[in-house]
């Protein structure tokens, strides 16, 4: 039986097959775990999953299939979370992502989650956890400097996920002083170009260790 993977929105599924050959499905939700245990496979990939507006992958429910022999990896983003929680249970993390959630970098949801079309799966927002990295590139590039970087981040933050995109966020700096009005296209172009996407790259981390470990 192929693993199964639950990803759509940090990897698209069409991409995430020329990694692995795996049954992908849309973004784990409260008891799709358990559902799969009626004929589990030998691996599951959790990549994404829902937050907020509907009921997200238990605990129980994966240490339950963590119980039975199954092999779980997860990364990038409900995975990421997941395998900082349950890393004592034996699911496997992977990735920048689950490294930030484990050493106690990030804390919250918020930092991975996006909105996304129910039928493309694709994102509708930008997550806080991108930001932050491409923000500290800018730093890095001399773009920003380290108060800029720091109140770019805080003023992400509180905007709802949901609205989170890089106008909505270079509107609220320039509103807040951080930046001047002039920057703000070529501040624009700075995040389209040099966007550091680490969902998308932890995901294909979690897929290339499933295929290890197969």
């Amino acid at each position: 039986m192929k693993p199964v993977v639950y990803t759509g929105t940090s990897i698209c599924h069409s991409d995430a097959k020329k990694i692995l050959d795996a049954d992908y499905r849309p973004p784990v939700k409260r008891h799709d775990v358990r559902r799969l245990m009626k004929s589990p496979p030998e691996i599951i990939g959790i990549i994404d999953g829902v937050f907020f507006d509907s009921a997200a992958v238990a605990h129980r429910e994966i240490i339950e299939a963590l119980k039975s022999g199954v092999t779980v990896v997860g990364g990038a983003s409900m995975g990421a979370l997941r395998a900082s929680e349950l890393e004592p249970y034996g699911m496997i993390g992977v990735g920048k992502i689950y490294e930030m959630y484990k050493n106690g970098n990030l804390e919250s949801d918020d930092e991975v989650a996006v909105t996304f079309d129910g039928e493309t799966l694709e994102p509708l927002s930008v997550p806080l956890v991108n930001v932050r990295m491409t923000v500290e590139l800018g730093r890095e590039m001399g773009i920003f400097s380290k108060e800029q970087a720091s109140a770019i981040v805080d003023i992400t933050r509180k905007i709802f996920y949901p609205e989170r995109n890089y106008r909505s966020i270079i509107h609220e700096c320039v509103k807040n002083g951080v930046i001047g009005d002039s920057e703000k296209e070529k501040l624009l172009e700075f995040f389209k170009v040099h966007e550091v996407d680490v969902k998308r790259q932890d995901a294909a981390l979690v897929l290339g260790k499933i295929k290890e470990l197969l």
